[in-house]
């Protein structure tokens, strides 16, 4: 049985949908119901829609009423409070879209939010322009040749070392104060990345060509 799961949470709008057949468990936040609702998107896919609910109204939040799974505490971000609910419910793996646009401090909450459930789910974000993700400190990555690729400590990460991007790194250490190591990209259809110690969030953008 597959364990993935889909969720929409209230960044930009995704430009297209992946293949609902890939994902056992689909959800939303209550503002990602909005513009799923607009986008025609089979509403009756939705496994749960999680949230305050505090601007529903309407036929359709009548009719899926039974999947609403109410969320009141302000302490806590939409997102956080879907993460544990997929959690609770017994998956760990997790496609993100609207993860990124929209008010910038909210975006940097959702990586903040991602780093803080790493060690208990993979969590992968997907936007029109690349996904990206933490990393683990041995990873490889296949399909990616010609690919924008950027690495980013958060906030540090020690011993980087790559294989297969145009500029390799060498035992690299890297804090996000000080270093880029972005706008990389795969020269080999592989990349592997080795680090010993931090984290790295990892973006494989689009193709240069």
């Amino acid at each position: 049985m597959k364990d993935k799961v889909l969720l929409f949470i209230n960044g930009d709008t995704p430009k297209s949908f992946p293949d609902l057949g890939n994902y056992n468990l689909i959800a939303c936040t209550d503002g990602a119901f909005h513009y799923l609702k607009e986008l025609n998107f089979p509403l009756e896919k939705l496994d749960f829609i999680s949230g305050d609910f505090d601007s529903h109204s309407g036929a359709d939040e009548n009719i899926y009423h039974e999947k609403f799974i109410h969320t009141p505490d302000q302490e806590r971000t939409d997102f956080y409070k879907a993460l544990e609910i997929i959690l609770e419910k017994g998956y760990k793996n997790v496609d993100v879209f609207g993860g990124s646009g929209g008010e910038q401090d909210h975006f940097l909450g959702n990586l903040t939010v991602a780093f803080g459930f790493k060690e208990k789910m993979n969590i992968k974000f997907y936007d029109e322009f690349s996904e990206y993700y933490f990393i683990p400190k041995n990873f490889v990555i296949n399909g990616v040749k010609d690919k924008i690729i950027s690495l980013y400590p958060f906030p540090f990460a020690e011993n980087i070392t790559t294989k297969g991007l145009k500029w390799a790194l060498n035992n690299q250490d890297a804090n996000m104060t000080t270093d880029m190591l972005t706008r990389n990209f795969a020269v080999e259809d592989e990349v592997l990345i080795e680090y010993k110690k931090g984290d790295l969030l990892f973006f494989a953008g689009k193709r240069r060509f």
